[in-house]
């Protein structure tokens, strides 16, 4: 009999003239987290001072809930950002605007604990700092607006460059699009990066890692195209690495033959399908060793490779220092 499914409620944050994208975005990537799995839901609800805010674009947002007085405790709270310059302005809403935006941060203040996970979309994380939920924190936010962030988050330490910033419960995105990235990442955390792969797939976004990061991820490198024979083939190892995968069992999931297979990655993913293979369970074997004590014979069977030595071979193809060591690093952390 299969567990309850767990449910995650998310509260929308929409300040006055909401940017339109930095909603649509990171939901989107929700909506389609809830088709694409069935273990985990997304519960969105969308919040406001007001129940109808204008947007970015001249749309106004209408049905809006109001701000409640308690979050529950696996709640995921996210900021919008807004415009200076909607489309459709009015001066006359200029002082309703920055009152509402006053609530907003009174009501964030008060109501968003530690424990809470928040995530703040472009300039969002005004909203945050303002609320004083990111001091001691690292952070970031749009490009135009880091100055206007260390000013008013003096504890907080606002990085630039940055596509998106994880700092325990506190994450953090550059501009716009880039809120797509973090919620790619958020979901790829919560539910599995097949799931996040494929929502990239859907929306036909290339997956990128955060700023700190110094090259892609494993598993998403080689997802920078849109052929369906290929990407069948890499969403068959990307949700099972482990998997003793032949050339004959890939060509038969992509609908071609092997020949035309390894040609098509090749020309695709740049890379060959034993390669890509190897970084998926090199990743695969890097996440295990994170969240466990498992000695290294233990780790590379897990993760699909015949031998330590065999996992070790591999390991070395991608990095500089040995998995030990990698792992004594992480766990210094």
């Amino acid at each position: 009999m299969k567990g309850a499914r767990q449910v995650i409620p998310v509260f929308m944050v929409l300040p006055p003239r909401t940017l339109l994208l930095d909603v649509a975005g990171p939901m989107e990537v929700l909506r389609l987290a809830n088709r694409e799995q069935d273990r985990l839901r997304f519960d969105i609800r969308y919040l406001s001072p007001t129940p109808r805010v204008a947007s970015s674009i001249g749309l106004d947002l209408t049905g809006l809930e109001p701000l409640p007085e308690t979050l529950p405790t696996e709640a995921l709270v996210v900021i919008s950002g807004s415009t200076t310059e909607p489309l459709r302005a009015d001066d006359k809403d200029a002082i309703a605007d920055a009152r509402n935006e006053a609530l907003i941060c009174d009501w964030l203040a008060r109501t968003v604990t530690p424990c809470l996970q928040v995530v703040s979309i472009c300039a969002g994380a005004l909203l945050a700092a303002r609320a004083g939920l990111l001091d001691g924190h690292e952070c970031t936010t749009h490009f135009s607006y880091i100055d206007l962030m260390r000013s008013i988050a003096p504890k907080a330490r606002v990085l630039e460059n940055r596509l998106f910033v994880e700092s325990g419960q506190r994450l953090s995105s550059a501009g716009v699009t880039a809120g797509v990235d973090l919620m790619l990442h958020l979901v790829a955390r919560k539910t599995s990066p097949a799931c996040a792969v494929a929502i990239a797939r859907q929306l036909v976004v290339y997956l990128r890692r955060g700023g700190a990061d110094p090259q892609l991820s494993p598993w998403l490198e080689g997802r920078n195209h849109i052929h369906p024979a290929v990407h069948r083939a890499q969403d068959a190892v990307v949700a099972d690495p482990r998997r003793a995968w032949t050339l004959e069992d890939l060509a038969d999931i992509a609908a071609a033959s092997p020949r035309h297979l390894s040609r098509l990655f090749n020309g695709h993913a740049a890379m060959s399908i034993t390669d890509y293979v190897n970084r998926a369970r090199i990743t695969l074997a890097g996440d295990i060793m994170a969240s466990s004590r498992l000695d290294m014979e233990s780790v590379a069977e897990r993760a699909g490779f015949s031998s330590a030595r065999q996992f070790r071979r591999a390991w070395r193809r991608l990095h500089d220092v040995p998995p030990s060591r990698m792992r004594e690093a992480r766990n210094a952390i």
